[in-house]
């Protein structure tokens, strides 16, 4: 019933109805989105995904074809064209392997081996360097209870450690900060950081700025402040990604075509409330025709 749409959408010979593309495509699930390509390929033998990347371009583009995947497969798909880009964005994988849950993470592997033919930890031990390196295979390989349980005692017990590995240290012990961060449930770690706080006055998240730095300082601040509130982590990614002149539209379609299906009314509320001015309204002012459309309509309504 969905894709009795798509011979008005693309008539033979007269181009793309592109309004409508925008208009159908973004409000399906992925549910329907599947069903909407499988049908496609049954009626036209033809892919879907092909003949929207022959039909449209640019920024709507990138955006429609990433929302066009399943969660895991999109994800697994953002890390690795970060990886093929001109200079490697590895801020961009970083923040997609370092912002998930481990759920997520397996699914994430198994789509990035079938869809690209190597596993993920072999692109990154190539790719990536150092600490930075250590982190992320840590992260993708420790298995992490996702419940909201707590141990106290243990949270007291990594807090100090992690004091005496940075900022009571001359230098810092990566390796301590890499084990603890990628081991803890995001509830531990959360508690964690209140443990740090309450006895050493200063925040875990400074301490972590002041210790370390580069891509691997962005991968232990996206692990702790996602352990915290995914959302209020996300807002401010956005905001940075539209705040001043020009605008980062890859971490724009990044983030918004990501999280559409996960947690956006959350991110929405946390923009707002941060920044006094509704997401909607910033998409609204930093983008334009018919790809402006396509992320407002992934948005929804403002209110």
């Amino acid at each position: 019933f969905l894709f009795i749409f798509f011979p008005l959408i693309f008539p033979l010979g007269l181009g793309c109805d592109t309004a409508a593309v925008v208009n159908i495509l973004s409000h399906r699930d992925v549910t329907q989105r599947s069903f909407i390509q499988h049908e496609y390929k049954t009626m036209y033998s033809e892919d879907l995904l092909k003949r929207l990347k022959s039909e449209l371009s640019g920024k709507l583009e990138t955006a429609v074809l990433l929302w066009m995947l399943d969660p895991a497969e999109r994800d697994a798909t953002v890390i690795k064209q970060a990886f093929l880009s001109g200079v490697t964005n590895l801020f961009a994988a970083t923040e997609v392997i370092c912002s998930r849950t481990p759920s997520q993470i397996q699914l994430i592997k198994q789509n990035y081996h079938s869809k690209f033919g190597v596993l993920l930890e072999q692109d990154i031990a190539v790719l990536t360097s150092g600490d930075h390196k250590e982190l992320l295979l840590a992260y993708l390989s420790t298995h992490r209870h996702e419940g909201p349980e707590v141990d106290r005692e243990m949270a007291l017990k990594d807090a100090k450690t992690l004091f005496k590995a940075g900022e009571k240290k001359l230098g810092t012990d990566e390796k301590k900060f890499i084990r603890i961060f990628s081991e803890r449930s995001r509830a531990q770690l959360a508690a964690i950081s209140s443990a740090y706080h309450d006895m050493y006055g200063g925040s875990l998240k400074k301490a972590v700025k002041s210790e370390t730095s580069g891509e691997f300082e962005h991968g232990l601040l996206t692990i702790l402040k996602c352990s915290q509130n995914p959302a209020k982590y996300f807002a401010k990614v956005l905001h940075q990604a539209m705040k001043g002149l020009g605008t980062n539209d890859p971490t724009v379609i990044r983030v918004i075509v990501t999280r559409t299906e996960i947690d956006m009314h959350y991110i929405k509320g946390e923009y707002l409330r941060k920044y006094k001015k509704s997401l909607n309204d910033a998409v609204q002012s930093e983008t334009s025709g018919h790809y402006r459309t396509f992320l407002l309509s992934l948005l929804g309504p403002s209110h």
